[in-house]
Parts: C-alpha cells; structure tokens; sequence
C-alpha cells in the first residue's frame, strides 16, 4: 500500500501538510469538520499538491522535511 504526503491550502491562504493511503477520504474528513483540529477553522481546503511514497516511513519523513 502505497502512502501520500499531500499539501493543502486553507481558506486563511495558511497551507497544511499531512500524510495518509486514503487521500479521498481524508480531504472529506478536513472539509467536513472531521479532519485535523487545524483545518477544522480554516475550511474549505484545497488539495494543491500530493508525492506518493513507498510507505509510512517514508512519507512520515518527507512531510517533516516539508513542514
């Protein structure tokens, strides 16, 4: 199962990063309400970017390389 580092920008023009395998899924959870505490204040999100990585290790590094 691959992972995704994704980059989001909030409706604040603040940007988020995040990791997950279910990017479908997860970008409902942040502009539902449901997602990161971060993004609960700054909806609607936008997907701006993903990189996909061959595991969570993997993806866990390059999003603290992205932060």
């Amino acid at each position: 199962m691959s992972w995704l580092v994704y980059l989001l920008e909030c409706s604040d023009g603040s940007y988020y990063a995040g990791i997950t395998n279910r990017l479908e899924h997860r970008l409902e959870a942040h502009n539902s309400g449901d997602g990161a505490r971060y993004t609960r204040s700054r909806r609607p999100v936008i997907l701006l970017a993903t990189q996909e990585y061959i595991d969570r290790s993997e993806a866990s590094k390059a999003e603290a390389a992205l932060k």
